[in-house]
């Protein structure tokens, strides 16, 4: 795919590189701090404190994809900075088109670990959304996985950039549901569910979320021509890799249907093919569709 013509968004959040994230300095620290301090007869609190505070301002920072004067330009956080960008463009017009105001949702890449509003955030977790704070949470580690022990797309090719940015849009497609109510209805309905009704429930949120990607998709190529040959086949085999039939086969040899929460790799598919065709919001509805 090609970002060169994208906006780039200013709504990146770069946690990378900052221990725990927004956590605060760990047990570590406190001990190396209180032994400095014991050595210099300075009270250790003085240091701890001085400490969170530096660690407080740099984490509360909305950096740009570069954010040293001079420095070597970050392509992963161009990248980011670019889908986002293309997604805020999107879907502002598209809420426009129906009277609505978009509120578009800030990025927080980290590294290992970090904190968000819905609580620890973890690179096993893979990249989600957190209504509380609308921010989406993203591991950029979770890449290599894609195009490495997942096997989503072909290592180094250039088309798994468009699987990557497949994964973004999946993301901002949930602060969408959630921008429409959606997530709110769901999550309250889940309450008075068994964990299996639960999952049922979920996995239509997710496949929404797919179609939303697909729209975004859509959209994004008619206003900017930045899909190439290649880009679409590799966004399918993502989804297809990130199915849950698929991905229980792998860790456990068998697939359980009844615990699948964001759908089967042929449901995947389809429902961001969807969304790539008809490029509406209205074609996303999964929750009146019988057939996943």
């Amino acid at each position: 795919m090609r970002i060169d013509e994208l906006p780039q968004s200013a709504r990146i959040e770069d946690r990378r590189g900052i221990p725990g994230g927004r956590g605060g300095i760990g047990i570590g620290m406190v001990v190396v701090l209180a032994l400095i301090g014991w050595a210099l007869g300075i009270d250790p609190r003085t240091l701890i404190g001085g400490a969170e505070m530096i660690l407080s301002g740099e984490q509360q920072q909305t950096s740009s994809p570069s954010t040293k004067p001079g420095s070597p330009p970050d392509a992963m956080a161009n990248f980011v900075s670019a889908i986002l960008g293309s997604t805020e463009t999107v879907w502002t017009d598209i809420f426009a088109q129906s009277g609505r105001t978009y509120t578009a949702p800030t990025l927080v890449m980290f590294s290992g670990a970090t904190q968000s509003g819905c609580g620890a955030a973890r690179s096993a977790m893979g990249p989600f959304y957190c209504p509380l704070d609308q921010k989406v949470y993203l591991d950029t580690s979770f890449f290599q996985d894609l195009e490495g022990r997942l096997g989503a797309c072909q290592v180094g090719s250039k088309t798994c950039q468009f699987s990557q940015a497949y994964v973004i849009a999946h993301e901002v497609g949930h602060h969408v549901q959630n921008l429409l109510g959606v997530l709110p209805k769901v999550q309250q309905a889940q309450r008075a569910m068994d964990e299996t009704e639960s999952n049922i429930l979920q996995v239509r949120v997710e496949l929404q979320a797919d179609c939303l990607a697909g729209v975004w998709a859509n959209r994004g190529q008619a206003k900017w021509d930045f899909i190439e040959p290649g880009d679409v086949d590799s966004a399918l085999q993502t989804a297809s890799a990130i199915g849950d039939d698929r991905l229980q086969r792998r860790s456990q040899g068998y697939v359980v249907p009844d615990a699948f929460t964001h759908g089967s790799s042929a449901q995947r598919t389809r429902w961001f093919t969807i969304g790539l065709k008809s490029g509406t919001v209205a074609s996303c509805d999964t929750f009146r569709n019988e057939q996943l």
